[in-house]
């Protein structure tokens, strides 16, 4: 296990940071969450056309700015001239890296450009032991693996399946072949009306040495729910309300 996993679980990891008073993605949505106390942090990789990473989960500003613009076509200069709000701008993987040394980040690689600028950033801030990358796309995921030695990971939405799937075999060691080279499944409580976080899914996940994270729960008694139930982080937007849950379960 690498760094990301300490401070140990349970442990609350903030979506996006906290956008509660500031834009998603954004160093003041970061600062916001780490003020608090949180030390994990959630967040979505783009590229721009010049090749630089950039956090956004979306690949155009649509939703936050109500101008399509495509991160993608468009160079950092230009992406940084626009304010999300507050003040804010798309900030780079890199300077997001270097800005909080000692935060956690769970890196989800959206998109197959933004794979090697991804990784270029990571090696360059020395952040391996700090991050954990994933991806729906299992490629890329194992190729950023691949790229980044020791680095931690969850699987991509095929592995989910698998792990699910194996969660219900009837011998450990068939159980454990769901759960072979990841440290963590996040996955969400339910698809499509079916339950997917289940006390057998804990089990054996924890059986294999694996965390269980789930998003995004932003109720506390849905917290107070799943923390009973064993797992080990939950994924919320409100990183606020689920430090309080967590105080009173200490």
């Amino acid at each position: 296990m690498t760094a990301w996993f300490t401070p140990g679980p349970p442990r609350i990891i903030a979506h996006r940071g906290l956008a509660t008073e500031a834009p998603e993605n954004t160093l003041l949505a970061f600062v916001s969450a780490l003020a608090l106390g949180v030390t994990h942090l959630e967040t979505d990789v783009h590229a721009t056309s010049d090749g630089v990473a950039v956090l956004s989960h979306d690949p155009d500003l649509a939703r936050l700015t109500g101008r399509a613009t495509a991160i993608a076509s468009t160079s950092l200069a230009a992406l940084q001239r626009i304010d999300l709000g507050a003040d804010q701008q798309v900030p780079t993987l890199r300077e997001t890296l270097r800005a909080f040394p000692d935060a956690r980040f769970n890196i989800d690689i959206k998109a197959d450009a933004a794979l090697q600028p991804t990784i270029d950033a990571i090696l360059r801030e020395r952040a391996v032991e700090r991050v954990l990358v994933t991806s729906f796309d299992d490629a890329r995921r194992k190729a950023a693996v691949a790229a980044l030695p020791g680095v931690a990971t969850s699987p991509s939405s095929r592995g989910v399946v698998l792990a699910a799937l194996a969660s219900r075999a009837p011998t450990a060691r068939l159980r454990r072949l769901g759960f072979r080279d990841i440290d963590a499944i996040q996955v969400p409580e339910r698809y499509r009306g079916v339950p997917i976080v289940t006390g057998r899914l804990v089990e054996a996940a924890h059986e294999s040495g694996v965390e269980v994270h789930v998003w995004t729960i932003d109720d506390a008694d849905d917290m107070r729910r799943l923390f009973a139930l064993g797992v080990d982080g939950v994924i919320t937007d409100r990183a606020d309300i689920g430090l309080e849950v967590l105080t009173r379960l200490v």
